[in-house]
């Protein structure tokens, strides 16, 4: 049986199962033992020990810590590891992501450990090397660990994270109850948690910040509809005014020099509602611990030095945990350990539900009962109409949508044309109504482009002065495949500005939004057309 984790990416949290997190968290404890007890002869199972497995450092951030754990667990591991010089890399030149990887991958390196600002580029790259590997016949499809990608994700920082939940937990994953303090807008390791979180089985989390810095709703969207408890509070004070106080706090740097004079003026005041304080410590629940994906800030810590040499730090060993997690990833990219996985969980389903319905329609619809379809006053004999568009909506924002439908569909520069009307049955209830007399019939991807920007519509074709077809719109569940499609995210990897080539790729969510594919932002279907 093949290996489930060799070459594999890991380029959001949640690419590994729940129980592929678990039995990763259950090889690490092993592993930590092992180096704490200076054990070999176990040490030798986790080991690739092989010079020619590639590594390759792409750090387009500045890091300490991710970088140096993972070098660090390279050297564990006896392979070569390698260091992009991004000063004067090909990237200066124009260079794509993908052509630059491509390169470095037909070179025989087996992972690349990418931080980035671009959003999704570690899921672009994974679609294009594989591609890529099996254009070229390579040996060894080339794995991604996104090491951060601006304010979306920190995959392995998770992962370090869980584990020393798990720890301080012990090792039990029936539930969590854990605060998230400080920049929750800018900081990707507590974007990671919305997804990340899930390997506990009930899931309360606290978000304590002050408006500024509050969690992005696409986040906060994702914790509900993972059935997390989820509760917000504007500062520590406000927090522990109440009475129900986590054991678990994770604290993240205010990143106010990334948001504008407006907030630099009320620096001291943000800092103020996310630092902790010393008359705070004697509310503190028994056994709570402190974490934090670090760096301090040396002026501004939100975590002060007095909580250094208390039983609240856990936030150095958190750190120190980070290699570990990171050796025992690495074991398992390169297929080192894993075959005694056996998975119990039911691949996720993909939803293929029909979006496009043909209605029936009788042969000949008697004359009193014919749908009132008309240019200016004759009856459209042969030709389109499409009807119920926004329905419900006011007519402004009716308009606005047929006008977005007609530069989708093209229908520009044909005879016809549009109105907003009321409901036969509601005078005022609202829809728009498109009609094109003479007008082709439609093909499958005009359909689904239909569907995609006015989902709940009807379609009529209409031959010989009646509707021989007709089809009623729902919103697809995936959006993709148009090229004037586009991520609303300027940092995103598939954002028009970046000249990537990704194509822009949505997923309807469960309150009938699309999220990107690459950074995970949230578009209404009107938001993602050029």
């Amino acid at each position: 049986m093949a290996q489930v984790f060799e070459s594999r990416s890991l380029t959001v949290i949640d690419d590994f199962t729940i129980e592929e997190r678990r039995y990763l968290f259950d090889q690490t404890k092993i592993l930590k033992s092992a180096i704490e007890h200076q054990d070999e002869e176990i040490l030798k199972r986790f080991r690739i020990d092989n010079p020619d497995f590639g590594i390759y450092e792409v750090f387009l951030e500045d890091s300490t810590r991710t970088k140096e754990s993972f070098r660090n667990a390279a050297k564990f591991h006896r392979s070569k590891v390698s260091d992009m010089a991004t000063d004067s890399s090909s990237f200066n030149k124009g260079e794509s992501y993908a052509d630059t990887f491509n390169t470095l991958a037909g070179y025989g390196n087996s992972v690349f450990i990418v931080r980035s600002k671009l959003e999704g580029v570690c899921r672009w790259l994974e679609d294009e090397a594989s591609e890529f590997a099996k254009r070229n016949k390579l040996w060894r499809k080339p794995a991604f660990i996104n090491a951060g990608d601006g304010k979306h994700e920190h995959p392995t920082q998770e992962l370090l994270d869980e584990f020393t939940f798990m720890e301080d937990n012990r090792w039990s994953f029936d539930s969590i109850h854990i605060a998230l303090v400080g920049d929750l807008y800018h900081g990707r390791t507590v974007h990671s948690k919305a997804d990340g979180l899930r390997v506990f089985n009930k899931v309360k989390v606290d978000l304590v910040a002050p408006p500024e810095l509050a969690m992005p709703e696409s986040y906060v969207v994702k914790m509900h509809q993972n059935n997390f408890t989820v509760r917000i509070f504007k500062s520590i004070d406000e927090y522990l005014s109440q009475d129900d106080i986590a054991d678990k706090w994770y604290f993240t740097r205010p990143q106010l020099e990334r948001m504008g004079e407006r907030v630099l003026a009320r620096q001291d005041e943000l800092r103020t509602c996310v630092t902790f304080r010393r008359e705070f410590i004697d509310m503190m629940p028994a056994g709570t611990k402190f974490y934090h994906p670090l760096p301090r800030h040396k002026v501004h810590p939100t975590i002060p030095t007095f909580l250094d040499d208390t039983p609240l730090n856990a936030w150095e060993r958190q750190s120190i945990n980070g290699m570990y997690v990171r050796i025992v990833l690495l074991a398992l990219i390169a297929g080192k350990i894993g075959n005694d996985f056996f998975s119990t969980e039911s691949p996720r389903q993909r939803n293929d539900e029909e979006y496009i319905v043909k209605v029936d329609v009788p042969n000949k619809v008697p004359e009193n009962q014919k749908d009132p379809y008309s240019e200016g006053v004759r009856p459209i004999h042969d030709g389109i109409v499409i009807d119920h568009i926004g329905r419900g909506d006011d007519p402004v924002t009716i308009r606005k949508q047929i006008s977005q439908i007609i530069k989708v569909l093209n229908l520009d520069g044909l005879k016809g044309g549009e109105w907003v009307s009321t409901s036969k049955r509601e005078d005022n209830l609202f829809k728009g109504i498109i009609f094109r007399p003479g007008m082709r019939e439609f093909t499958r991807k005009e359909l689904k482009r239909l569907a995609a920007v006015a989902a709940g519509c009807t379609l009529n074709i209409i031959r010989g002065g009646q509707v021989v077809e007709k089809y009623r719109t729902h919103l697809p569940p995936r959006i993709y495949n148009f090229s004037d499609l586009s991520c609303n995210n300027e940092a995103c990897i598939s954002h028009p500005n970046q000249s990537e080539g990704a194509p822009a790729k949505f997923i309807r969510t469960e309150d009938n939004r699309y999220a990107c594919e690459y950074c995970g932002r949230l578009h209404t279907y009107q938001e993602i057309w050029t």
